[in-house]
């Protein structure tokens, strides 16, 4: 499979993200396509969870329009229970080797040291961290690999998150949200990552409540002012259920739509279950908007 992207190099402008193998052109916004190896991701119930299914769907994504594959071996569904690094590994490891033969963009959705270190030394672009490398020696021992980082916010851990999730009202937890982010990038920046290689996600649905996940999509513009790309999640979020009164597998209307809106308040990356129809949601966006 060939790629769309140039080739790693020390970019010219802020809008790039700079990657293991790839800088990413943000220009204009990039799909990331979700591959969950899991029994029990909330949305796809497992269906996945085989490697050679997996990686038939990742290459299916890519088909479908997928900029970016992000794939991961552990459900971080409100509620789940954590698995260990072995198991994780014995997950993705076949799917990870299998996808960086195509040389496009691959990212890990792991917030475990141990394999983010084994992804990585098989070439893997990004790390996407739910922890934002808070983990003990974590920011240390990636530093060296030049991976992309995505850095998100959650109140708790997936376990617990949504039984205590963040306090206050949403201007409240969007202050809090933005705080933590400034202050995560600027640890990394204190560290010595360049910052062409940090993008930052408000992490919808993670420790939050419907009210302050309503209140970060409609005020998301604010978080440029960080000045790091936004990648956005909104994919079949159980808040979209909420608002909808609509079961996971009828979600993709409401999906997109608040994909759309976050397009429209500045987001950079999107991270989607439907790709397909995602990409002609944001093609059309695209033309609207260069017309």
């Amino acid at each position: 499979m060939s790629s769309p992207f140039h080739s790693s190099g020390h970019p010219h402008s802020t809008r790039y993200w700079q990657t293991s193998r790839f800088a990413l052109d943000l220009h204009r916004p990039l799909i990331m396509g979700i591959v969950n190896v899991t029994p029990d991701s909330f949305s796809e119930q497992g269906q996945f969870f085989q490697s050679k299914v997996a990686i038939d769907h990742a290459a299916q994504l890519l088909k479908e329009g997928a900029d970016i594959l992000d794939i991961g071996g552990e459900s971080s569904r409100p509620g789940a229970s954590p698995i260990d690094a072995s198991e994780e590994w014995r997950r993705v490891g076949d799917v990870i080797e299998e996808a960086i033969r195509w040389k496009v963009p691959l990212s890990l959705d792991s917030y475990r040291l141990e394999t983010q270190l084994r992804a990585l030394d098989l070439g893997v672009d990004i790390i996407n961290d739910i922890w934002a490398l808070q983990q003990a020696s974590a920011v240390e021992r990636l530093k060296p690999y030049k991976c992309g980082v995505c850095l998100m916010h959650m109140k708790g851990e997936p376990a617990t998150m949504q039984r205590s999730p963040l306090t206050g009202s949403g201007i409240e937890a969007f202050a809090s949200v933005k705080l933590f982010l400034q202050h995560r990038v600027s640890e990394l920046c204190k560290t010595g990552y360049e910052s062409e290689r940090i993008v930052i996600d408000p992490g919808i649905g993670f420790g939050k409540t419907v009210d302050q996940n309503l209140y970060l999509l409609k005020n998301q513009s604010e978080l440029l002012e960080l000045g790091y790309p936004l990648l956005i999640g909104w994919s079949r979020k159980s808040t979209l259920g909420e608002v909808t009164a609509s079961l996971v597998t009828e979600r993709m209307a409401p999906s997109i739509a608040a994909f759309v809106m976050a397009l429209d308040r500045g987001a950079n990356i999107l991270r989607v279950h439907d790709v397909r129809e995602s990409r002609q949601a944001l093609n059309l966006w695209q033309a609207v908007k260069n017309c």
